[in-house]
């Protein structure tokens, strides 16, 4: 029955799902109607709003582009492939190999969700290489969803812009929050650390059992999963200095030196604090010194930007997506500002966090990123939640699991894994849908219960 209900899914995905850049269009013009309609603001105030919005993730966006590049280069330099090698080599079996990327990529997203994409990503790629018989789609969505548990982990925005003090917390927090709150009543709280227990025993084994059977299994020859990457020729690498300067392992080394020394000194300076920017800082050195030379790293970062043309084209547009959602009319009111007053409205008590996770979840579709979840409903939730009783802590967190508990089924988080994979949404998308619906009904009980 369980396998009858995952092909159901997949083949619905498969069959409806359009192209990324596709669903992002229909989602832009969704929501331009939805903010005409909701909002009683015109056509024009809605292309403003979309304007406004379009350029903002450009650094964000840039980000992205680098850890899926500065990931994959990594990855094939010599020494991280006998690494992949090795991790993969225990995993006799596809649903040894569906577990073990499970659990890799979730205690990888757990610890950094960038690092743990890539990560994820990669760890498949290699299982893909050693083990027979494994669903190649299922694979990447099993590494995918790992991705589940990010915002309940020590990278998670949310709780960590509730732990920062200053202004701009009570400021976005309308009063509701004045003091910061330790990770200690939000990430390493009880309720917290037993979803996130509970999901990391359980998820594994749910994507064991969709394995499909022989007769349904898509596997990929793995001579397709090797990357031509051009390799200099010996006879022609000394013809003249600027050949012997690019196949000279000394520039390599003296500027991988210097990146070395930042990264010693970032984590002296500010312990184990994980972001984009110094994750995409040691794939980047890492990448230089491993490859050895100049042309060699640049020969596998050619090769490697192939797969970003997804975040470069539609993250822009998920940005102008975020601009109409939170653009307001002249009474301040914004479609995602009603979205989350809705849910507030229908709330009690017990209810408020549950409900709070269900909004976070709708609006995460449209605003598909953690600050701007944040922004958007941090200034209704955290002031109806205090207003209710219910703490700020678990008001916070219930916005962080809604934000992360739909991006299984949206393209937006995805595109890196896919990338590195070679795959399209609608491979994976069926898998991860069933992992959505089983994670929103233990998100939602811990939420109710604990």
């Amino acid at each position: 029955m369980f396998k009858k209900i995952t092909n159901l899914c997949v083949r619905l995905v498969q069959r409806y799902l359009p192209d990324p850049f596709l669903f992002c269009i229909i989602l832009t013009l969704i929501v331009f109607a939805g903010g005409i309609f909701l909002t009683g603001q015109g056509p024009m105030d809605m292309v403003i709003h979309w304007n406004n919005g379009f350029w903002s993730l450009l650094a964000f966006s840039m980000q992205m582009v680098l850890v899926l590049v500065t990931g994959h280069t990594l990855a094939h330099a010599p020494v991280i492939q006998k690494g992949l090698r090795a991790l993969a080599a225990p995993a006799k079996t596809p649903l040894q190999a569906i577990v073990a990327v499970t659990v890799v990529s979730s205690i990888a997203c757990w610890i950094n969700w960038g690092f743990g994409l890539v990560v994820g990503a990669l760890y498949a790629r290699q299982l893909a290489r050693e083990v027979k018989g494994v669903d190649y789609r299922l694979l990447i969505a099993s590494a995918y969803t790992g991705f589940l548990v990010w915002h309940a982990g020590i990278s998670g925005s949310i709780p960590l812009k509730l732990a920062t003090a200053g202004a701009d917390l009570a400021k976005i927090t309308k009063g509701a929050v004045i003091d910061p709150i330790p990770t200690s009543s939000t990430l390493f709280s009880s309720f917290n650390l037993i979803i996130v227990l509970v999901l990391l025993i359980t998820i594994p084994l749910i994507n064991r059992f969709m394995h499909p059977d022989e007769a349904n299994t898509i596997t990929v020859d793995p001579v397709l999963l090797e990357d031509q990457i051009p390799q200099a020729d010996p006879a022609q690498k000394m013809k003249t200095p600027a050949d012997w300067m690019e196949n000279s392992p000394l520039f390599s080394m003296l500027i991988g030196l210097m990146g070395l020394a930042f990264i010693v000194y970032y984590f002296a300076k500010n312990g184990f604090q994980l972001n984009l920017n110094i994750v995409n800082f040691m794939f980047l050195f890492a990448g230089i010194i491993l490859h050895g030379t100049p042309r060699r790293f640049l020969n596998a970062i050619t090769v490697a930007t192939r797969g970003s043309a997804g975040i470069i084209l539609q993250f822009p547009f998920y940005a102008g997506i975020m601009g109409m959602m939170v653009g307001a009319n002249a009474a301040g009111i914004s479609s995602a500002g009603l979205v989350s007053s809705w849910f507030v409205d229908i709330s009690t008590v017990t209810t408020f966090p549950l409900f709070t996770f269900l909004s976070a979840g709708l609006v995460n579709f449209f605003v598909p990123s953690g600050g701007g979840q944040w922004a958007v409903q941090a200034p209704i939730m955290m002031p109806a939640g205090a207003a209710l009783g219910v703490s700020a802590a678990k008001t916070a967190m219930a916005i962080a699991w809604g934000d992360a508990w739909t991006n299984m089924i949206q393209p937006f988080w995805a595109l890196p894994a896919l990338g590195i994979a070679g795959l399209g949404a609608r491979d994976i998308m069926g898998y991860c849908l069933i992992v959505m619906l089983y994670s929103g009904v233990i998100i939602s009980l811990g939420l109710l219960f604990l």
